[in-house]
């Protein structure tokens, strides 16, 4: 009987560990270092695919390269703060992933959420965004694209804010893509 309840209690503890662990990456770059915690169990494609990218080292030395700002929108008429990075060798890219909508995960675009870039529904793949205060209009009946799918947030920064509110200021009022970039050296889980 009492080995029976050892491995009662070994089992649950080892479930229970699993199930509370926290997917953590640091993203490196030029200016700094951005914790972000994942959604694993809330948006679970969505952080297997960017994850899968972290793995397999793809974003590594690629880039933030765009900083959307309340001075450079001219032309949409929802404003929205984020920056942008991301973007792998088109021949190393994965297959697109379907959208999980803030209206299934419960993941809002809140100040410092990471969330998928995107074109149409279902068109992820690599690019991704990190909010500046919080963004409805990014989450599922936003007004931002015209479809209302919104996007799919997936965490949120914890630690380097800081950081992601320096890249935000090197873009120009009137550009949304800056140059020089900030380098992202290499996102890794941290363990």
């Amino acid at each position: 009987m009492k080995k029976i309840f050892l491995i009662l209690v070994l089992l649950f503890t080892i479930t229970n560990s699993s199930a509370q662990k926290k997917e953590v990456c640091i993203i490196k770059t030029s200016l700094g270092d951005i914790i972000v915690e994942l959604y694993p169990k809330k948006a679970p494609i969505t952080v297997a695919n960017f994850l899968k990218y972290v793995d397999a080292h793809l974003y590594d030395n690629t880039t933030f390269f765009r900083s959307v700002t309340l001075n450079n929108q001219p032309k949409d008429s929802v404003k929205i703060e984020v920056i942008q990075g991301g973007e792998v060798d088109s021949t190393k890219v994965f297959a697109a992933i379907p959208l999980e909508r803030t209206s299934q995960t419960g993941v809002l675009h809140k100040n410092g959420a990471i969330s998928m870039a995107r074109d149409k529904p279902d068109s992820a793949t690599c690019s991704f965004f990190i909010c500046i205060n919080d963004q409805p209009s990014l989450d599922f009946g936003g007004k931002r694209n015209k479809d209302g799918q919104g996007f799919a947030a997936f965490g949120k920064v914890t630690k380097g804010m800081d950081v992601v509110k320096k890249i935000q200021l090197l873009a120009p009022n009137n550009d949304q893509y800056f140059k020089p970039s900030v380098v992202i050296l290499s996102i890794i889980r941290k363990q």
